[in-house]
């Protein structure tokens, strides 16, 4: 079936011009692939269209990807919340037990239906503001049983929802209570499920968490070399709290992304143009977390490292459900520009996702994308507290609202 959308503003994100801006512009759909895109006076002669949609002069950008979510869980933090307040530190709360173990506690005692539930309002709150593909992480079951619960949950959500769901295994996470002081042997553990996870066809990525409150470079080494085995690739929370040199090693085995970043050195930077992965930068979690320390965002400009934005939803330092938000975030919190923000949610997203047929509005690509009621696309990060999506296409399907 082919579908024309017509008159708008299209921001591409194509091209060398800013934003890929073509002034009335059209779309042409086949199926759930973009056959045509240009300015509608030089639309082909003689198309055959199955229905036409006048967008009104609306603003259309690619559908957004928020490539870093660990959206699965039970239970919320809001008391961590307090005591962070209060004076504790994000590693003081962790240590003390709470943290990621808490959730773990909380997911492990909650039913499917409602790990389901809950992650589907998550998702469909995200959906409203433009997403179209998202990744899910595991990471709160810290178990074989419970991480396959929670990666046949995210993918339920892709089946069920008119939406592209990734899911990641991030089971080197934290430790968990019944292997404590053993970490060496629940590395062991989780190197021994993503055969078995893997199989069950549950595992589109895998992630780790090297810090000095979770695991060592030495620990991560061997859930990578498990991942390499498989032939699954890798993406790592890296550089977070300290410069642990995890972004490095993720780039040796040319990982997807190395995502947070706070504390990423020259070295690490360098390491990762060589690679080519994705600096996923996570401005809610800076600013839930109260950090200072500023992402070293000049210096991965300079090294031509693309950089991506995502929400990072998750109970204990990113619990937003508004990706827009991130992209003003991006902008007053570390200095991107809005355009280098919404490139950060389409363009970059889908590479540290390993998706290279979505994120710009060209021919061939999948027909993601969205009309906005906005004048121009920089208008995307600068109103905050608004919601000004009007249409969503994903797959070349109409969303209902």
């Amino acid at each position: 079936m082919k579908t024309l959308w017509r008159n708008a503003r299209l921001a591409t994100l194509a091209g060398d011009t800013p934003w890929g801006m073509i002034e009335r512009g059209a779309l042409l759909v086949d199926d759930a692939s973009l056959a045509w895109v240009g300015a509608e006076a030089d639309l082909p002669r003689g198309l055959t269209i199955d229905a036409e949609h006048d967008l009104r002069g609306a603003v259309v950008t690619p559908g957004l990807v928020d490539c870093h979510t660990h959206l699965v869980y039970g239970g919320e933090r809001a008391r961590e919340f307090e005591l962070r307040l209060a004076g504790a530190s994000y590693e003081d709360v962790a240590r003390a037990g709470g943290g990621i173990r808490s959730t773990v506690a909380a997911t492990r005692a909650a039913s499917d239906d409602a790990l389901f539930a809950s992650a589907r309002a998550r998702a469909e709150a995200l959906m409203a503001e433009g997403v179209t593909t998202l990744e899910i992480k595991s990471g709160y079951g810290l178990s074989a049983e419970h991480e396959a619960r929670c990666l046949r949950v995210a993918r339920r959500l892709g089946r069920e929802l008119a939406l592209t769901v990734r899911t990641t295994c991030l089971s080197a996470h934290a430790l968990p209570p019944e292997f404590a002081g053993r970490a060496d042997d629940y590395i062991a553990a989780v190197c021994a499920w993503l055969p078995v996870l893997h199989e069950e066809g549950l595992v589109d990525a895998v992630d780790a968490f090297c810090e000095r409150i979770a695991f060592t470079t030495g620990q991560t080494r061997r859930v990578f070399a498990a991942a390499r085995a498989l032939g699954l690739p890798v993406k790592l929370h890296a550089e977070q709290l300290s410069d642990m040199g995890g972004a490095a090693l993720a780039a040796e085995f040319g990982a997807l992304s190395s995502d947070h970043l706070e504390h990423l050195g020259e070295g690490g930077v360098q390491a990762m143009a060589k690679a080519g992965s994705v600096a996923v930068l996570l401005p809610g979690a800076f600013y839930f977390l109260r950090e200072k320390q500023l992402p070293p965002v000049a210096a991965l400009r300079a090294a031509g490292v693309p950089i991506a934005i995502a929400t990072d939803h998750n109970p204990g330092s990113s619990p937003t459900l508004s990706p827009l938000l991130m992209l003003s975030m991006a902008c007053t919190l570390f200095r991107l520009t809005p355009e280098e923000a919404l490139r950060g949610m389409t363009v970059h997203a889908a590479r540290a996702l390993g998706l290279a047929d979505r994120g710009t509005l060209a021919a061939g690509q999948r027909a993601d994308f969205v009309a906005w009621n906005v004048q121009h696309p920089n208008e995307l990060a600068y109103w905050f507290g608004h919601r000004p999506c009007a249409r969503v296409v994903a797959g070349g399907e109409e969303r209902a609202r």
